[in-house]
């Protein structure tokens, strides 16, 4: 069954159409990586507005609300309205901002948020870029997201702003040290940074439970990593302004919120991967499987951002280098400490 309707048979039947017209086979592989390249920006364009009105029934449901129920059936249809709303707003750019820095820092945002779904695993042999330095590259592209929220902070020439993009680089670049570190126990359980090794390792169990402190530590600084609460202190509330995107209006605006849900189904693909099994799974497609998965990792990163108080920006760098970075290099070394003594006595 996985077979018939799996990714990859869609996708030799797709190249087999193709090579009905071209007989030379770099154009198929071109139309190919299109396909594949389109395929990833509409999944990225679509879980913006699934998750926008996603997170509004949920938060609406923990609160006793009833969230969106107007426009269209259930209320549907509002992220598409709100999307509307934003393109016909006015772009305002302040007179005094860097305007070519300003106007390239959502969009240099928004590029590695997409750039590090070439290496997820979306069922068995359906990926776009089988590296054997997945884990790396996604670490490597995933940081680069510090630097157009300082760009933005730095170019729009507010002080507010300054403050903003200082405050989420030193919370991003806090965070991520830890979450590498997380994730280097389950490299050691592999052997390998090939995302699809490490979905083969997990076909007779989860990583989950090999390896349930770095799931926390990653849980953890992944809310960290795509700003969400209890840990959203980009949007400085306590300042009433809205962070390093704060000059910024219309879709220019929400360019920073689609970089954060396409984040959120990032970290949830990460976490499926490492210590969900992937596309592992009985009965269904291994696609199926995987989107289920990061369908309950997106459910638990929402369950979060409405259950817990937000911390204070001190609190904050306590709790990562204090407490969430000593965890995952314990975990690191009890990990080797098996590892060894596992080969030791087989």
């Amino acid at each position: 069954m996985q077979e018939v309707i799996g990714l990859f048979a869609i996708s030799e039947i797709l190249r087999g159409l193709l090579s009905q017209y071209f007989s030379n086979p770099q154009w198929i592989d071109l139309f190919m990586a299109l396909i594949n390249l389109g395929g990833i920006l509409t999944v990225i364009s679509m879980s913006a507005i699934v998750l926008v009105y996603a997170e509004r029934k949920i938060s609406a449901y923990m609160q006793v609300r009833i969230g969106p129920n107007r426009v269209g059936p259930w209320g549907t249809i509002q992220s598409v309205a709100d999307m509307i709303k934003l393109m016909s707003k006015e772009d305002i750019i302040p007179d005094s901002a860097d305007k070519k820095m300003w106007i390239l820092a959502p969009v240099l945002l928004f590029i590695p948020s997409a750039a590090v779904y070439a290496v997820f695993p979306f069922d068995r042999q359906a990926i776009f870029a089988d590296l054997n330095i997945g884990i790396f590259y996604f670490i490597a592209v995933a940081s680069q997201s510090t630097l157009p929220f300082l760009m933005a902070g730095w170019s729009s020439n507010s002080k507010y702003a300054l403050v903003g993009g200082m405050r989420t680089v030193a919370q991003m670049l806090s965070y991520e040290v830890p979450m590498a570190f997380s994730i280097v126990g389950v490299v050691m359980l592999t052997g390998s940074m090939r995302m699809s090794d490490i979905v083969a390792a997990q076909q007779h169990g989860w990583f989950i439970f090999l390896q349930p402190v770095a799931f926390v530590v990653y849980m953890i600084a992944a809310i960290a990593e795509t700003n969400r609460a209890p840990f959203d202190l980009v949007e400085c509330e306590s300042e009433l302004v809205a962070g390093p995107f704060t000059e910024y209006s219309g879709m220019r605006w929400a360019l920073f919120f689609l970089a954060e849900y396409s984040n959120l189904l990032a970290a949830s693909a990460i976490a499926t991967t490492l210590f969900l099994g992937g596309w592992n799974g009985p009965w269904l497609p291994g696609w199926l499987w995987f989107f289920l998965k990061i369908g309950v990792m997106i459910f638990v990163f929402m369950w979060f951002r409405w259950t817990f108080p937000r911390l204070r920006i001190d609190q904050l760098m306590t709790f990562g280098w204090k407490v969430l970075l000593p965890l995952a290099l314990v975990n690191v070394l009890i990990t080797g400490i098996g590892i060894y003594s596992y080969k030791l006595f087989s």
